[in-house]
């Protein structure tokens, strides 16, 4: 069977998306055992969305995201024993124990957040996009936020400078239907979340997000067009979560039907089949990746518990970016 992409491609997009899903079930389990507390927005569902994003942006571009984080961090290349660290809270974490799940962020590999603030991330994407532009770069900035985001007033500021400086950045909603718990369809007359692109003319798109290669070709799109100086896109890209909107999150708003409709769709067995009707793997060959998988998340898990807490002298470390603010400490 011929397809646009190739072999390599297919098996990168499958172990990728494979971690993801392992990485977020262990998550899952270890956050039942209160091993990890607080909040805890799980990615399950959503794994082709961060392999297609990656496939077709470079290294030096930005991502920046909500709370729902952990996927997309590790796809940028933030190692899954600093992220498993971070969920525990110690010191070798991602943003050294004092983030947690929602405030994943690593300067070096280009992710910029984890943000707890419902939209708060839409501004600082354009904010990443204009230094970006400012110094001269062809650097594009991913920014991503779900369909509940949307409906945020940011939203339209940022569209609004966005475009009028012709910013690289492309914003990017995940739109998993359901708000926390509410739908899209009981939050707006606008249900095709991306046509919100066109009260400012920015270009915009309706993507399959259960598809990496939909991603791929629809976020290539934006990413080229960013980088020729044709400023913003909006994509919409459609996808769901298979667990609630959080941990807590029993998600009753939505039939057991429903969720099995999706998981008919799932983009890691979508890819696994496409390998496997092309002979582009051995079942020996699968099952190492599946191995390798295993072994990875085995030993992020290790690493979190051996891992020191953070010292109190970290408290007021990070706060700010003068190291003498004079704040007062009782």
């Amino acid at each position: 069977m011929k397809t646009k992409f190739t072999k390599e491609t297919y098996l990168y997009w499958y172990e990728l998306m494979l971690l993801l899903r392992r990485f977020e079930e262990k998550t899952g389990q270890l956050y039942g055992m209160q091993k990890i507390r607080g909040f805890c927005h799980l990615y399950i569902g959503q794994e082709a969305i961060a392999a297609g994003a990656i496939t077709a942006t470079k290294p030096e571009d930005k991502f920046i995201t909500a709370y729902r984080d952990h996927a997309l961090a590790i796809a940028k290349g933030i190692s899954a024993k600093a992220c498993m660290a971070e969920l525990y809270g110690k010191a070798t974490g991602c943003s050294k124990g004092k983030g947690g799940s929602m405030h994943f962020f690593s300067k070096e590999h280009g992710f910029f957040g984890g943000h707890g603030i419902v939209g708060a991330q839409i501004g600082t994407g354009a904010g990443l996009a204009l230094a970006e532009q400012y110094k001269g770069t062809d650097n594009v900035v991913l920014c991503f936020f779900g369909d509940g985001a949307a409906r945020q007033g940011i939203l339209h500021e940022t569209f609004n400078m966005a475009m009028t400086w012709k910013l690289p950045v492309i914003f990017i909603c995940e739109n998993n239907r359901y708000a926390m718990g509410t739908s899209v369809e009981r939050t707006s007359n606008v249900l095709d979340i991306y046509k919100l692109a066109d009260a400012y003319e920015m270009p915009a798109d309706s993507i399959d997000g259960m598809k990496c290669e939909d991603v791929h070709e629809g976020i290539g799109r934006a990413v080229k067009r960013a980088r020729e100086n044709g400023g913003p896109t909006l994509l919409e890209i459609k996808t769901y979560r298979y667990r609630g909107h959080s941990m807590s999150d029993p998600a009753k708003y939505r039939t057991k039907e429903e969720l099995e409709e999706y998981k008919e769709q799932d983009p890691i067995t979508s890819v696994l089949n496409l390998i496997v009707k092309n002979n582009w793997a051995t079942e020996a060959e699968l099952e190492a990746i599946s191995e390798r998988v295993k072994a990875e998340v085995e030993e992020c898990v290790t690493f979190a518990e051996e891992s020191p807490w953070p010292d109190d002298d970290e408290l007021l470390k990070d706060v700010y970016v003068q190291e003498d603010y004079p704040f007062i400490v009782d």
